[in-house]
C-alpha cells in the first residue's frame, strides 16, 4: 500500500502545483481510473499513463483495487467505481474481471435517460454532495468509467464560532465567519522553510483518523507553492519546527509566539483562528492531458485500449466534479471522476508568566485532508472565498 499512497501522493503534488486561484481537487479520486486505463492501453498511451500513475502498468490494475479496498475500509470514507459500456461494447474478460464485481451497468438507447441514471449514481454515492456526473454523454459514447469519494470528520476538539475582521491582506475590511479554539498542543502548529518559501502547517484531528491540514505560506507565494510544501511536509521530505520550539516574535506565516503575564504557571498554549469555508470546482481533465497522461489517449484518429476492447476507442471527455466544506464541528468533501471513452478515431497580582502560540489564518490559504494512518491526500484545495459571518 506505501507504493500505492506515494503514488497518488505524488500526482495530487504534481496537480496543486498547477492550482492558480480557489479549488478543490481528488488525485485519489483521478488515479483508479488512470490506473485501470494504463492497464488496458498499449502504445505511447500505455506509456504515458503508466508515467502519470507512477506504477507500471501491469501493476496498475493491483493498484487501483488496493487504492479503492484501503478507501472502502476507512471510517468516514466512502468510496465506489462505476462502468457503463454501450450494449454492442465487448470487454476483455480479463480486464473486466479486475474491476469490482458490481460495477458494471449499461448505457441506454437514450442519452438523456442514461444521463439522469449517472447523475443519480454520482449524488447517491457522494450523500448529495455532487449532484451530477461531471461528464455529459454524447450519441457516440461507447463505456463511462468514473469514482465517487466521500468523506466526513467531527473534529476531536470542535471549534467556537466567532467573527472574523482581516486588518490586512485580501479579506480586509470585510466579516467572516470566524472559527476559534485554545489547547495545550502546540505540536499541532508547525514552520517549515520550504524551496519557495516559509509555511505553517496546522493540524485539525478529526474522530476518525481523516485529518485536515492547514497551510498559510508567506505573503506572494502562489497557491501550488503552497500546497506543494505542505505535501513535503505531509511526506516527511522536509523539517518542521513545531510551536514549543518555535522562537518568540513573528515565528512563521500567521504565527507569532508572546509571552503574557499570567497569575499561574500555566502551560504554553496554542490559540488558532481560522475561517469557515465552503469550496466547489468543476475541472476539464483534458485541459491538463499532461498530468494526467491523457494526451495520446485523447487522439481519437485510433483505438488506444485494445487490452479493453477490441473495438477502437478513445477518451471522448475526463472531469471531476469536487466540494469541501470547513466548519467548526467538522469537514466534509466528495468528489466524482469520470472518463468517457468514445470511438477511436484587569490588574491582578501578576507572579508568572505564559506562552501562547498564536495561530491566524485570516488570508488565502490551502488544505489537506488526510487519512491519518496512511497520510493518503483525499482531497486538496485553495481558499480565497471564506464563509462571511454576521455583520
Amino acid at each position: 500500500m506505501n507504493h500505492t499512497v506515494s503514488a497518488v501522493n505524488a500526482l495530487t503534488a504534481r496537480w496543486a502545483q498547477r492550482t492558480r486561484q480557489g479549488t478543490v481537487f481528488s488525485a485519489a479520486g483521478v488515479w483508479p481510473l488512470l490506473a485501470f486505463l494504463a492497464d488496458g492501453a498499449a502504445g505511447p498511451a500505455r506509456d504515458e499513463l503508466t508515467r502519470a500513475v507512477g506504477l507500471q502498468a501491469d501493476q496498475a490494475a493491483a493498484g487501483a483495487r488496493e487504492l479503492l479496498g484501503a478507501l472502502a475500509s476507512m471510517h468516514g470514507v466512502g468510496a465506489a467505481l462505476g462502468l457503463w459500456t454501450d450494449r454492442a461494447l465487448e470487454l476483455r474478460e480479463q480486464w473486466a474481471a479486475g474491476l469490482p464485481a458490481d460495477a458494471h451497468g449499461v448505457l441506454g438507447a437514450d442519452p438523456a435517460a442514461s444521463q439522469e441514471a449517472l447523475d443519480a449514481w454520482a449524488a447517491k454515492r457522494t450523500e448529495g454532495l455532487v449532484e451530477r456526473m461531471p461528464v455529459k454523454l454524447t450519441e457516440g459514447a461507447r463505456m463511462v468509467l468514473a469514482t465517487a469519494l466521500a468523506l466526513h470528520t467531527d473534529w476531536r476538539q470542535p471549534f467556537r464560532e466567532t467573527v472574523l475582521r482581516p486588518g490586512s491582506g485580501p479579506w480586509q475590511g470585510r466579516t467572516l465567519a470566524g472559527l476559534h479554539r485554545s489547547s495545550v498542543r502546540t505540536d499541532r502548529i508547525g514552520v517549515t522553510a520550504g524551496p519557495d518559501g516559509h509555511v505553517t502547517t496546522l493540524k485539525v484531528l478529526g474522530g476518525n483518523a481523516l485529518d485536515v491540514h492547514l497551510l498559510l505560506g508567506e505573503e506572494g507565494m502562489a497557491p501550488g507553492q503552497v500546497l506543494h510544501t505542505g505535501i513535503g511536509v505531509l511526506e516527511r521530505a522536509l523539517p518542521v519546527t513545531t510551536g514549543g520550539q518555535l522562537p518568540y516574535g513573528q515565528a512563521g506565516p500567521g504565527v507569532a509566539v508572546e509571552r503574557l503575564p499570567s497569575a499561574t504557571p500555566d502551560p504554553v498554549r496554542l490559540d488558532v483562528t481560522t475561517v469557515g469555508f465552503e469550496v466547489r470546482a468543476d475541472h476539464d481533465l483534458l485541459q491538463l492531458h499532461g498530468l494526467f497522461g491523457l494526451s495520446t489517449a485523447a487522439d481519437a484518429r485510433a483505438g488506444h485500449f485494445p487490452g479493453i476492447s477490441a473495438a477502437p476507442l478513445a477518451i471522448g471527455a475526463a472531469g471531476q466534479s469536487a466540494v469541501a466544506e470547513f466548519g467548526p464541528l467538522g469537514f466534509r468533501a466528495a468528489a466524482v471522476t469520470a472518463v468517457l471513452a468514445a470511438p477511436g478515431g484587569g490588574p491582578p497580582q501578576y507572579r508568572h508568566e505564559s506562552t501562547v502560540v498564536r495561530a491566524t489564518f485570516d488570508r488565502p490559504f490551502g488544505f489537506l485532508a488526510v487519512h491519518r494512518d496512511t497520510r493518503l491526500v483525499l482531497t486538496a484545495g485553495w481558499v480565497t472565498e471564506p464563509a462571511s459571518g454576521a455583520g
